[in-house]
Parts: C-alpha cells; structure tokens; sequence
C-alpha cells in the first residue's frame, strides 16, 4: 500500500501532465473543449462591446431625432448609409419617403406601406448583425458537456483496459487514467456554463435593442403618417 502510495505521488497531475499522457483520441477531445472555450470567450466579449455601443449609439440618436430639429436637416447631417445602427433605419425610412414624391410634390400611391417594409429590411439586417455568432454559443453550451463526456468514457475505457493488461489495480495504475478522463469532463463544463449564461443574456439583451429598433420604426411610421394623412 505504501509503495503504491509512493508511486501515486510521484505522478504529475497537473493539466499538461494529464494532457500529455492522454490518449490520442482524449487528447482530441480535450483540443476541441480548448477551441470551443477560447471561440466562446471571443464571441462573448465582442458582443459585450458590440451591444454596449449600440445602446449608446440608440440613446445618442434618439436624443437627436427628439430634439425637434426638422427630419429633413437631420436626415441631411447623417447622409444616406450613416454609420449607427438606429440612424441606418431612420435613413432607410427618409430614404423611400423622398423616393415617394414625385416632381410635382405630389405622393406616389402606397407610400405608407413601402416606407415600412424599407424600415422591416433595415430592422432586419441589424437583427441579423446583432444576432450573428449567437447560435455558436447555443451550440457550444449543448454540445461541450458531452464531447467531454465521451472524452471521458473513452478515457475511462483506456485505462480500464490497461488494468486488464497489467493485471494491477494498484492507485499507481489506476488513478492517472481516472484522472485523465475526468479532465475531459472537466473542460466540457469549463466551457459550457460561460456559453449558457452568456448566451442567455446576451439574447435578452439583443433582444431589448432590438424591441427599441422596432419601437422606433413604429413611432417614426406614426409621425410620417400624420405628415401623408395632411
């Protein structure tokens, strides 16, 4: 019992130790987990920035378009492919209403419904933009648990098999490949639980910019509809 004691303390545990004494296969799987976590984290943190600026990008612009200054003159200042997410909606709204006119001053038929649908497209195309990368997340946050779970079973098999050549059951042999497998579940969790909560925040929080992008669209409909209705 002591010699296996003596040997087991010998062992390196650390990761890299764990890690280079791995199977090719476990080795794989541990690979992935590492990949899939450091994507995660890049995703996560660029998304935080992204949001982050469009929130202040909306509050900034939303400020402007209250301010009382003519859509016109406001329209003119920001030009036709402005760089903020909400200015890009209010362009493509300004944009079909000036298209709408004809020579005479006078309003081409239907002008309501295409100013609209201009400003569902450009809702549209942010939504896309601020939800891209998002489904990474989701698919990470399922599926990391059981790659290294299987990294596991595949460890755990290894190692069980090796016991049965050796024909020793000593902690010496059976703890590193124990260890080894275990690491594999370990790194499927490391990676899984930040994709999961992110994921789920950072689909509320797209959602929240997003509900304010349509909330805009509708009120700025509005406002359009009162100048067409006189």
């Amino acid at each position: 019992m002591e010699h296996s004691l003596a040997l087991a303390q010998e062992i390196d545990f650390s990761m890299w130790g764990l890690f280079a004494r791995a199977t090719v296969t476990v080795k794989l799987v541990m690979l992935m987990l590492v990949v899939a976590s450091v994507w995660s984290w890049g995703i996560i943190i660029q998304k935080l920035i992204t949001y982050r600026k469009a929130k202040a990008e909306a509050a900034e612009f939303d400020m402007a378009f209250w301010s009382g200054e003519p859509l016109d003159g406001l329209f003119e200042q920001l030009g036709p492919q402005p760089n903020g997410q909400s200015q890009r909606i209010f362009a493509a709204g300004m944009t079909e209403w000036r298209r709408s006119h004809r020579q005479d001053g006078g309003l081409i038929a239907g002008a309501q419904a295409r100013i609209d649908r201009s400003m569902d497209v450009a809702i549209a195309k942010e939504t896309e933009d601020l939800q891209g990368s998002l489904s990474v997340l989701a698919t990470v946050g399922s599926t990391a648990p059981f790659i290294g779970l299987f990294g596991t079973v595949w460890g755990i098999m290894t190692a069980f098999i090796e016991i049965a050549e050796q024909q020793n059951t000593n902690l010496a042999v059976v703890a590193p490949g124990i260890a080894e497998a275990l690491m594999a579940t370990g790194l499927g969790l490391l990676a899984a639980i930040p994709a999961v909560i992110f994921y789920n925040k950072l689909s509320a929080d797209s959602d929240r910019i997003i509900g304010g992008y349509e909330a805009f669209a509708d009120e700025f409909a509005t406002i359009l509809s009162r100048q067409l209705d006189s």
